[in-house]
Formats: structure tokens, C-alpha cells, sequence
């Protein structure tokens, strides 16, 4: 367990899912300039599904990473529950 009492296995899923959007980020800047590169789109799809396994694994386990529309939540609203994915 972490100093916030969350299981380990929380963290290892975060820490997986920013490293992910870090590479998708760098990989949006690329393309911008070069979006006729087909091996980098193809890198690109290919972290962004790997991204929506990810978040779906960790919000199913944890709860949502983010509010407004982009996960569903249990009964009773998650939002509220701390950590938020930026507090740890």
C-alpha cells in the first residue's frame, strides 16, 4: 500500500497510462508536421488503443480518470472520491 492507501497495482496502471500520453503527445507534434507519415499514424493508432485499454482497465478498478462524459461511473458518483489521478 501507498502513503494515500491505495494498492500498488493503482500506481503501475497510472504510471503506464503517462507514459502512454506522453508518447501520443510527442507523436501529435510529429504528425502535425508530417501527416502524411504513415508509420508514425500507424505508432499513433496503435498507442491510442493501447491507451483505451489502459484507462478502461483502471476505471473499471479505480473509477474514473476523468468527469464530464468520459467514463462512466458506479453508484454512488466516484468523482467525489479522492485520490484524483493528479493527486498522487
Amino acid at each position: 500500500m501507498s502513503q494515500v492507501g491505495m494498492p500498488e497495482s493503482y500506481y503501475s496502471q497510472l504510471h503506464d497510462l503517462q507514459a502512454v500520453d506522453f508518447v501520443l503527445v510527442e507523436l501529435t507534434l510529429y504528425l502535425d508536421t508530417h501527416p502524411d507519415d504513415l508509420a508514425a499514424l500507424q505508432q499513433y493508432n496503435k498507442f491510442a488503443q493501447k491507451r483505451m485499454h489502459i484507462a478502461n482497465q483502471f476505471e473499471l478498478e479505480f473509477g474514473p480518470l476523468m468527469p464530464f462524459g468520459h467514463a462512466y461511473s458506479k453508484q454512488p458518483w466516484q468523482w467525489i472520491e479522492a485520490p484524483w489521478p493528479w493527486q498522487v
